[in-house]
């Protein structure tokens, strides 16, 4: 089967976007699955989220601008079966740098292709940075499906109406057809507010069976778990964080088939 490649995608901050890519990647590797995680964000949260530090050179800049492969830039993290890609500072270059190129908007697709065909991994997540610039415009043209993580506040459906909206421009300018929208995962959900639950239910009314079963719950042990560079299924196993992302994995890899 070839090797499914997912952005997590969200132009607004701190809706839980690396949380998730770091949780899902950790858990379908504690699934059994094969998994390289892309960090692609120049802030490097989900570099650190598994532990590693900024380093320079590290990253996919290099390869992105036609120099060098994608494939050298991967390393081990502590956790078996998970790969990353890290992300560093010289990242905040790439948008300005591949502007310049020829099919900038798939300079991305065009390097992780070897990686793709090796099929060395079942599941390639990228995780994107807070805006719809031109990097993450290049993780959409390289994506299968797409997972946008909504914050449950009061503001959660502008951004998805935006994505959307690029979606169906990138499927028209043939940048890519087959991109899809897999799933909508509701994160920092307070089951005692009011707010928390309409929203997730005025999310369910719009996108129906798009939206995740699974809410994230916002808890303590799922803000400290990127301090000491663990997914929280290696930070507290027992956590309702951990339960959450768990339960949440299942579904995503069922959705992927795999």
């Amino acid at each position: 089967m070839p090797t499914a490649v997912v952005a997590v995608a969200n132009q607004k901050g701190g809706v839980g976007k690396t949380t998730t890519s770091v949780n899902l990647a950790a858990c379908a590797a504690a699934m059994g699955k094969k998994v390289l995680l892309v960090d692609l964000d120049p802030q490097a949260n989900a570099t650190s989220g598994v532990g590693f530090e900024k380093v320079e050179g590290a990253s996919a800049y290099k390869p992105l601008l036609g120099e060098g492969s994608l494939t050298d830039k991967i390393q081990s993290t502590a956790f078996e079966r998970l790969d990353i890609i890290p992300s560093e500072t010289d990242m905040c270059g790439a948008e300005i740098e591949l502007s310049r190129l020829d099919d900038h908007l798939l300079r991305l697709h065009l390097a992780l292709e070897p990686i793709r065909n090796t099929q060395r991994y079942d599941l390639i997540l990228i995780d994107c940075p807070p805006a719809l610039g031109i990097l993450t415009l290049n993780v959409f043209g390289a994506a299968d499906w797409l997972v946008v993580p909504l914050q449950c506040e009061y503001y959660a459906l502008e951004g998805i109406s935006t994505i959307t909206r690029l979606l169906n421009q990138l499927r028209n300018t043939g940048v890519n057809s087959r991109v899809e929208l897999l799933g909508v995962v509701m994160t920092m959900f307070d089951g005692r507010t009011k707010l928390s639950q309409q929203v997730v239910s005025e999310v369910r009314n719009h996108f129906g069976e798009l939206v995740f079963e699974t809410v994230i719950p916002r808890t303590t042990r799922l803000a400290e778990a990127p301090s000491f560079g663990k997914p929280i299924i290696h930070y507290d196993k027992y956590s309702a964080g951990a339960a959450a992302y768990e339960v949440l994995t299942q579904d995503f890899l069922k959705r992927l088939k795999l």
